[in-house]
């Protein structure tokens, strides 16, 4: 395992110090979507293995969804990869550039970051969307696919390096590690550090945790999307309740789904009921506090702390009556996960406080909390959500990819 892992991580490096034109970039992207096209069939019959397996492991039904590769699916890979290709190549930019009085021209431009590390759980799409954002990036990418989507990913990675190969450009530009020992990823966060310059997690709360805890490279992600949507005093009823219903229900299985629905205490009688009930009626399963007991149904589980941390990733929703906007911002800081949360008012003064209070890396105004996605930032797709503080925030796309160094020139001057 050890010689085949640095194996492929000197592959990496080396594809990687080639350098490739915007141009020839998009002609491989091109040619990609292509071969999925053209292969669509065959994709679709890898991808039946992999359910077949999954069924047989008794994976939950929501995970299923996000792992079936059907007709609709990969026309949005494709429309992803075109996406991506229309994007404005993000390296070689001259982000600043100032002149010092001390005759100094400095320049700060945008270059490639390097070899990236994506370890990842069962949707396949994300090996061709993190590939191509990846490549047009000028980064090289090794991708650990999860077990329960192994025969897509494999196919879809092949299919990359195949639009590589007949492009003469090195098709270890991405690499698929086929190893289904769970030593891998131990080997890779902990004994590649002289090949990965970063490592990406894209999975549930236990694979990002041992990413951070274990990696002795630099990691971007989260943890968990405990995402929040708040309906102020002011809300518009209707507004309120068409965005509950799509940030809880649209798609309970990824991160930017709410999992906890903060109520004013004013609008509770008023509105608050008939949202929650529009919810059960379609599914979700109720926790409340006390409050939301004694108004909604007493019959409900009462939400305990553990609740309120808690990331479902299913039809179940936490509900907490609150006093104030402060309270409000006062509960998500404490058990949010700075991922994506929402404020439903019609009051704009009290949206530009949340909006500047809340410490998301995403915060939104009467907005579902699903639109946490680079390809509806424009982002033409995303490697996964970051949390982290230090940059970069919020979906990684594109430009995310990408570092900086500084260019300096002068007519031979000497410090003194």
């Amino acid at each position: 395992m050890k010689k085949l892992l640095h194996s492929i991580g000197k592959k990496s490096k080396k594809a990687f110090s080639y350098q490739i034109n915007s141009k020839m970039k998009d002609k491989v992207l091109k040619d990609y979507f292509l071969l999925i096209k053209k292969n669509k069939r065959l994709i679709i019959n890898e991808n039946k293995k992999d359910l077949r397996n999954a069924f047989k492991k008794g994976v939950k039904h929501n995970f299923i969804n996000r792992l079936i590769l059907d007709e609709k699916k990969i026309l949005g890979i494709i429309n992803s990869i075109k996406k991506i290709i229309k994007l404005k190549d993000p390296t070689n930019i001259v982000l600043e550039k100032w002149k010092r009085p001390n005759g100094l021209k400095i320049s700060k431009v945008s270059i490639p970051i390097g070899v990236i590390g994506i370890i990842y759980e069962s949707r396949p799409n994300v090996t061709s969307d993190v590939a191509a954002l990846c490549f047009k990036s000028g980064n090289a990418v090794i991708l650990k696919g999860g077990a329960e989507a192994f025969y897509s990913n494999l196919l879809l990675s092949k299919l990359f390096r195949k639009s590589l190969k007949k492009n003469n450009i090195d098709e270890n530009f991405v690499q698929f590690i086929s190893l289904k020992n769970r030593r891998v990823v131990d080997f890779l966060l902990t004994q590649m550090n002289k090949f990965i310059d970063v490592i990406i997690p894209r999975g549930g709360k236990s694979l990002v945790k041992k990413v951070q805890n274990l990696s002795n490279v630099p990691t971007i992600g989260h943890l968990e999307g405990v995402c929040h949507t708040y309906i102020d005093k002011d809300a518009n009823p209707n507004i309120a309740k068409k965005v509950v219903h799509n940030a809880k229900l649209r798609n309970t299985a990824i991160c930017g789904a709410t999992e906890t629905i903060l109520l004013h205490e004013k609008i509770i009688k008023k509105f608050g009921i008939s949202i929650l009930k529009n919810l059960e009626v379609n599914g979700c399963k109720i926790i409340g506090d006390n409050k939301i007991k004694k108004l909604y149904d007493k019959k409900i589980r009462k939400a305990s702390n553990q609740d309120w941390s808690k990331e479902y990733l299913s039809s179940i929703v936490s509900v907490k009556s609150v006093k104030n906007l402060d309270d409000a911002i006062e509960h998500i800081n404490k058990y949010g996960t700075m991922h994506t949360d929402c404020i439903i008012t019609q009051n704009n003064k009290s949206a530009t406080k949340f909006l500047k209070e809340v410490k998301s890396s995403i915060a939104m105004h009467n907005t579902s909390t699903q639109f946490a996605d680079g390809g509806e930032f424009g982002f033409g797709g995303e490697v996964g959500i970051s949390t982290n503080i230090l940059p970069p925030r919020g979906p990684v796309g594109l430009n995310q990819l990408v570092s900086y160094k500084y260019q300096i020139t002068s007519k031979g001057k000497i410090r003194k």
